[in-house]
């Protein structure tokens, strides 16, 4: 474990010393905002974003970053997402802040994902507000309810494909065992005791290890642990920095936390995110390889679950 922490912890000075610090508090952001290469992209919805925000802060609901309805998580075509980081005024230059509502952990979830998303089309300079507005208000900082508008930028985005693992990349490293897989959901969904309502099978990648998004936080809170402890999380865990390392989930969501962590966090240089994850892999046409599927009965038990949430709740 002493290797690995000494590992984690040179990967990490190593990022540091290279990009924008991953996580600002409240006051690090305020004490920025007068930089004009700074630009704060809140991604609640409108009308929370109209209710208060941060002063200059930019709208970009989180949906605008996601793929279609049967498959969520899948990553938007290059012209759309051109158009929307234009429209944003975002340049390499820009330091962009990610900013979502703070609300729980998962909600963390949606400023990794965005922040990923930036990262792929090649900014260099990101940030996510750690504890989101929820933070920013429990600090006492202001809030204005003017909506900002901002001159459209020119740039023309190329997609890092360094950062993304495909479903055939995934087959390829569950043949050859080369590559950690990292289930970033809750237990239940890691051991087919249940499914998100998109995906086909309950179970989890074939040879996957477990990893809970959530573990990344401070107890009771939904503000991303200081990097010491973030560095115990991944030490008391089933990773393996020295090799490449995929984080999955349902729809790309919990798994951009365990990404942010690992890459942005802890500085490993190996990790990719596979962004439609379980709901893309089950719904290939091929059945490919899964771990955690259970029975037949069990998984009709599930789908009498998912249908009867969704038809009295």
């Amino acid at each position: 474990m002493k290797l690995f922490l000494a590992l984690l912890t040179s990967l990490t000075l190593s990022a540091a010393a290279s990009a924008a610090q991953p996580l600002l508090s409240p006051s690090e952001l305020q004490s920025r905002l007068q930089d004009t290469t700074v630009r704060v992209i809140d991604i609640r919805d409108p009308q929370s974003y109209a209710a208060g925000h941060i002063a200059g802060a930019v709208n970009a609901p989180y949906g605008q970053w996601r793929g279609p309805a049967n498959n969520p998580g899948e990553l938007p075509a290059l012209p759309k997402l051109t158009a929307l980081v234009q429209s944003l005024g975002l340049t390499p230059a820009s330091h962009a802040v990610v900013v979502s509502s703070g609300a729980d952990t998962t909600d963390f979830g949606g400023s990794a994902r965005v922040y990923w998303t930036l990262k792929v089309l090649g900014l260099k300079e990101l940030s996510i507000l750690n504890g989101g507005v929820k933070a920013w208000a429990q600090a006492g900082l202001p809030q204005g309810t003017q909506a900002v508008k901002v001159a459209a930028s020119s740039f023309s985005p190329k997609i890092d494909a360094s950062l993304i693992a495909t479903k055939e990349d995934l087959v390829q490293h569950i043949k050859s065992g080369d590559a950690t897989l990292v289930d970033a959901r809750p237990a239940a969904f890691f051991l087919g005791q249940t499914r998100h309502a998109s995906a086909k099978l309950p179970g989890t990648l074939q040879g996957a290890v477990h990893l809970d998004n959530g573990k990344w936080f401070t107890p009771g809170t939904s503000s991303f642990a200081a990097t010491d402890q973030a560095r115990q999380v991944a030490a008391s865990s089933p990773l393996n920095p020295a090799q490449e390392t995929v984080s999955f989930c349902n729809t790309g969501h919990w798994a951009a936390t365990n990404w942010f962590a690992m890459s942005e966090v802890l500085g490993q240089k190996n990790v990719k995110l596979y962004p439609g994850s379980m709901v893309d892999w089950t719904q290939d046409a091929n059945a490919l390889p899964m771990d955690n599927v259970p029975g037949r009965i069990e998984q009709l038990a599930i789908d009498a679950k998912l249908w009867a949430g969704k038809t009295f709740n």
